[in-house]
């Protein structure tokens, strides 16, 4: 009991029956309790996944495409390989795609997730062999790279649309496409896109083609998203490697 102002004592409040000790929590309580603390829990550890997916596999597979990227164009500087000879050391050129506004990835042997992981752009040795524009032989340069997280050097693949400009870029050409057909979805088993003539495309006969290809719906790898474009020109790179008209 506690005094009051005028001298005379009232009960205070107590927790329980009787004022004895709180009661514990029931075991329904407790569980529910527990259950709400690991829910919380998984939301973080989920959530800090999902940054470490979607930003920091990024920022270190962007740091390493740098590099290489330097190293490309330093290896080019400095060797005295001459025209038209391939080289295939740390990269083999660079695809421009302006639509998809994300400059110049770094193109390397092989679509493994070693490869694709590092924030470039590889092209495909199985289940079909890409033709490299270098050789100057016809066929299917095709081309695969993520869509999100390691670089996502074709995030904005579905901004790019027919008639745009895709563009590769070597040691001494610059190699400029167009592109004429888009495949929004399709299985992820479908190797007819890869084909030397891409009839899938509408193409029958053979040519100069590029064909790229990513993963779809965003954020998953259900399905397949496919652009094609074909050879419309060649330029020689200068000696201020000044990009085509369509990289202006």
């Amino acid at each position: 009991m506690a005094a009051t102002a005028d001298g005379t004592e009232e009960h205070t409040a107590a927790s329980g029956t009787g004022g004895g000790p709180p009661r514990g929590q029931g075991p329904v309580a407790r569980a529910v309790s527990f259950l709400g603390e690991l829910l919380i829990t998984a939301g973080v550890v989920l959530g800090l996944f999902v940054v470490y997916s979607l930003w920091w596999t990024n920022v270190v597979a962007d740091r390493h495409a740098d590099r290489q990227a330097d190293k490309v164009r330093d290896h080019w500087a400095n060797s005295a390989t001459g025209p038209g000879a391939l080289d295939t050391k740390d990269g083999i050129g660079f695809l421009h795609v302006p639509a998809m506004r994300n400059g110049a990835v770094l193109v390397e042997k092989g679509t493994s997730t070693d490869v694709l992981d590092e924030g470039v752009a590889g092209y495909y040795t199985d289940p079909a062999k890409a033709a490299l524009p270098m050789t100057g032989k016809k066929g299917n340069f095709t081309l695969a790279a993520h869509r999100d997280g390691h670089g996502a050097k074709f995030h904005n693949i579905d901004k790019v649309h027919e008639g745009d400009p895709v563009v590769f870029e070597t040691k001494d050409k610059w190699y400029v496409y167009k592109v004429y057909s888009i495949l929004p979805e399709t299985s992820k088993y479908n190797v007819d896109v890869l084909a030397q003539v891409p009839e899938e495309s509408g193409k029958t006969k053979p040519g100069h083609y590029i064909t790229l290809t990513t993963c779809t719906p965003v954020y998953t790898s259900r399905y397949r998203y496919i652009v094609w474009a074909e050879l419309v020109r060649t330029e020689k790179v200068d000696a201020e490697r000044t990009p085509p008209a369509e990289l202006g």
